[in-house]
């Protein structure tokens, strides 16, 4: 069992790691407003190479290149490099809370694949959380108002393939964080290269640097939430990741003047509420929550 310390230590490494992935959205979307989302994918994912090398090529880059189960590698790496487009094209147009909080119902969205995919059994208590969290999207979504947008419906697809992310991360438990990492950042290199002919502006010397940011603040975020996995009990640590919300509404307020409606604050809620409860649940179940790192 972890020590008190490395718990402590475990909670303030994934909460420094889920204000990094914060800050991280926060540059993405400034820089999707002027960059397209290939352009922005491509130059943070060969950023993000770049700091990742040295971890390669201490593991072993045929280790790292000739992994366990490699169609499925080419699944969750397909899933996720869809799920970052998708995740830069919708913050692109949508409050920064409102996106998030819809990825954050990626738990609910992983039970429900679970069942279908996998052919996992689910109690009472689980389709009970899943129901609260379905209601809390339906909410937040606002189908009877101007929230049910095409953006809104691409943050919603965004969110169940981090949701079926999840599910192949659960096939996957035994190949190396390194590993993955790096599949993961080359999925989202190759997407970015084929997103590219979509457009491309010519950055200044500044924007560089700012898009060469982005790749290394999320790395840094990816080692944050890796290392406080190993600290402390998944069960611990992985409800702080809902501070990703509150950090959104900060700086959507504070930097893009955005406040989330009513209806988003409240589905945003019961969504939270439904994931707390499922983590829970399988926490007695004898279940090992894990969280994937956001986009």
């Amino acid at each position: 069992m972890p020590t008190k310390s490395a718990t402590l230590t475990g909670i303030t490494m994934m909460l420094l790691g889920i204000l990094l992935f914060s800050v991280n959205d926060v540059l993405g979307k400034w820089l999707v407003a002027t960059y397209t989302v290939g352009q922005v994918v491509l130059l943070r994912s060969v950023a993000a190479l770049i700091v990742i090398a040295p971890f390669v090529v201490k593991q072993g880059i045929g280790r790292t290149l000739r992994p366990e189960r490699p169609w499925l590698q080419v699944l969750r790496v397909t899933l996720g490099s869809c799920e970052v487009a998708l995740f830069y094209w919708a913050v692109s147009y949508l409050p920064l809370a409102d996106t998030m909080t819809l990825w954050l119902a990626a738990p609910v969205w992983a039970v429900i694949l679970a069942a279908l995919l996998l052919g996992e059994r689910v109690d009472a208590g689980r389709w009970l959380a899943v129901v609260v969290g379905f209601i809390g999207v339906a909410v937040a979504l606002n189908p009877s108002g101007q929230s049910l947008t095409l953006p809104a419906i691409i943050a919603l697809v965004g969110s169940v393939s981090f949701a079926a992310m999840m599910i192949m991360a659960r096939q996957l438990r035994g190949t190396p964080d390194v590993t993955l990492v790096a599949w993961q950042t080359l999925g989202a290199f190759v997407m970015g290269l084929i997103l590219l002919p979509f457009g491309w502006t010519t950055p200044s010397l500044a924007h560089i640097g700012l898009l060469g940011l982005l790749g290394i603040v999320a790395m840094a975020a990816h080692l944050c939430v890796t290392r406080s996995l190993k600290l402390a009990e998944a069960s611990v640590v992985v409800p702080y990741q809902y501070t990703l919300i509150v950090w959104a509404l900060i700086f959507g307020w504070f930097i893009f003047g955005d406040w989330p409606s009513l209806s988003m604050l409240i589905g945003s809620g019961l969504i939270v509420v439904a994931g707390l409860a499922l983590l829970v649940l399988e926490r007695r179940a004898g279940k090992t929550t894990e969280m994937l790192d956001p986009p």
